[in-house]
């Protein structure tokens, strides 16, 4: 039987969370989407999942993807300007370099990117949005400067960042950057850090990421 998501109206990344929570106990699935970045993210998260991609543009301007798992699969489009590219979806195992030292994300503002402050704090709580419903989560977060505002009482991501510290992801808040703000008695996840250990977990990393 297949199951139906209807993800029209959903902002990033919810589209291709409830998608992948969906192919984890089912192997055939239609998803509807209403915007182009959550037909391609779909589409590329399909293709990780070795799954056969079909996708129909309806007159209203939103898709439907049926997806297939199977191994060795083709993408096909129908129904828009793409119809005549085939793409092949299947994943490949590619070899990782082995890297000592624990995976690192720094975050040292409460905006993700440079520009826009309303899109930044949307990109950053789409981020942290995202990273609890990862495989591979990182092994520490460090929060400084006005990140760490990303971890006291009210922050819009505070649930994710708990959920994160609850499958064993280290939370280090940067006591200083508190004292300065006055958020230090408002701190609701993680740990308060000093410089030594900052500076110790970045020059000890095996990857360090800065979103």
């Amino acid at each position: 039987m297949t199951e139906t998501i209807d993800a029209r109206g959903l902002a990033c990344p919810q589209p291709v969370i409830l998608t992948k929570k969906a192919l984890e106990h089912c192997d055939s699935l239609t998803v509807r989407v209403d915007n182009i970045a959550a037909l391609e993210n779909v589409k590329r998260m399909a293709k990780s999942q070795n799954c056969r991609v079909t996708v129909k543009q309806a007159q209203d301007g939103t898709w439907t993807l049926e997806l297939t798992r199977e191994s060795g699969a083709k993408e096909v489009e129908e129904g828009s300007e793409l119809q005549d590219i085939v793409c092949d979806v299947a994943g490949k195992e590619e070899s990782e370099p082995s890297l000592s030292g624990p995976s690192v994300i720094v975050i040292s503002s409460d905006c993700m990117g440079q520009g826009d402050d309303e899109l930044g704090r949307l990109l950053m709580r789409g981020f942290f949005h995202t990273l609890p419903q990862l495989d591979r989560r990182p092994d520490m977060i460090i929060f400084y400067n006005t990140g760490v505002k990303l971890t006291v009482k009210g922050s819009e991501v505070l649930e994710d960042i708990g959920q994160l510290e609850q499958a064993g992801v280290e939370i280090l808040v940067c006591g200083t950057c508190l004292n300065f703000f006055n958020l230090t008695d408002q701190l609701s996840a993680g740990k308060i850090s000093n410089m030594y250990d900052i500076a110790d977990a970045l020059t000890t990393a095996g990857r360090l990421a800065r979103p």
